[in-house]
């Protein structure tokens, strides 16, 4: 018999710093924008993170000061705080 594991992202804080190695890997356009898609693609279907796992980790990057995130929905910026983690 198999027992589901722990999953890796289960924590918003290891999802979030997930979220932001995605982030850095993007080179910013326009005024510093990383679209969304450059994000959630990788996170959802590379590191099979699900949906409720991102969203969390994407409200803590957020609630933590790294990442700002566009009332649209379609991008975010790196702020200061962001840039500090991987200094």
């Amino acid at each position: 018999m198999k027992y589901a594991g722990d999953r890796p992202y289960s924590a918003p804080e290891k999802a979030a710093r997930r979220i932001m190695e995605h982030a850095r890997a993007f080179e910013p356009v326009q005024d510093g924008r990383i679209y969304i898609e450059k994000i959630n693609y990788p996170m959802l279907y590379q590191d099979k993170a699900t949906p409720a796992e991102y969203w969390a980790g994407l409200q803590h990057a957020i609630g933590q000061g790294w990442l700002e995130y566009h009332e649209s929905g379609t991008f975010v910026r790196m702020l200061p705080a962001g840039n500090d983690l991987f200094a």
